[in-house]
């Protein structure tokens, strides 16, 4: 054999063997089973450009003391990131300033809430797209993702996703996923304050 075919044959399986290893690895990133995503709206305006509200959230006003039970849940932790693609795998939140994070457990269920501080409404929107098909975010808490449900929301320049899961019958999941989701209440008083 040539030199010149052993080197493309070698370069033919380096590139096989680093795609499969990605894809392989890329397939244990967990996902819900079940997920809704919503586009921003006209509602929210008045904060479609972060220049409109250009103060960052605090965790003291996302997380406040009547977030401590949501539903059946009680809050084990915040977090707060400066670099958004840290709560992420295989999407990205380009132009996103900071990421909030709660996690909460239950008996029977766990789950999670972020809400992103992206640059304007069609940032937003293209992450809540790519959460739906490229990548969504890493778990906070553990929790089985096999029958979990999530919904991400793109609210002006912010996008908010909560997911629940674990061993709770599904109308418990879906009760908990919109207790979870109402934590994006705290977009509505910056539309309130901004207008």
């Amino acid at each position: 054999m040539s030199r010149r075919l052993v080197i493309s044959v070698a370069i033919v399986g380096v590139v096989v063997i680093a795609a499969a290893g990605w894809w392989w690895l890329r397939r244990d990133a967990p996902r819900p089973s079940t997920f809704h995503a919503e586009p921003t709206s006209a509602f929210y305006a008045a904060i479609d450009d972060r220049k409109n509200d250009a103060t960052p959230l605090t965790p003291q006003e996302v997380f406040t003391s009547s977030v401590k039970t949501v539903g059946d849940m009680r809050l084990e932790s915040t977090q707060q990131f400066t670099d958004c693609d840290d709560v992420l795998w295989g999407a990205s939140a380009s132009g996103c300033t900071q990421a909030l994070q709660a996690v909460y457990k239950g008996d029977s269920t766990a789950g999670q809430f972020v809400i992103f501080n992206m640059a304007d409404g069609r940032a937003a929107d293209a992450l809540v797209s790519a959460l739906g098909a490229d990548g969504f975010v890493r778990q906070g808490i553990p929790f089985q993702a096999a029958g979990s449900r999530a919904q991400a929301r793109a609210m002006g320049h912010y996008v908010t996703v909560s997911w629940v899961g674990g061993s709770a019958p599904a109308q418990e999941l879906i009760a908990a996923l919109v207790a979870l989701d109402g934590l994006g209440r705290v977009v509505q008083d910056r539309v309130v304050a901004a207008t």
